[in-house]
């Protein structure tokens, strides 16, 4: 099991076209704080339906989209 699994399981059980998370946010569904590790993980939510479209460091937000 990834470690980011329920944040891929959140995005597609909700099934929204995009989402505009924050890190807070991710925080909250995954349990922790997201980490550099976070861009080796990213390819796993094509699995779950969705892609990460964007990474704002200065946002602290996450952009994902269904695929």
């Amino acid at each position: 099991m990834s470690k980011y699994e329920r944040l891929w399981k959140y995005l597609k059980e909700n099934k929204k076209e995009n989402y505009k998370l924050s890190y807070e946010e991710i925080k909250n569904i995954i349990g922790f704080e997201i980490d550099h590790s976070f861009l080796t993980y990213k390819k796993e939510a094509k699995d779950f339906g969705y892609e990460v479209s964007k990474i704002s460091m200065k946002g602290k937000s996450v952009i994902f989209n269904k695929i």
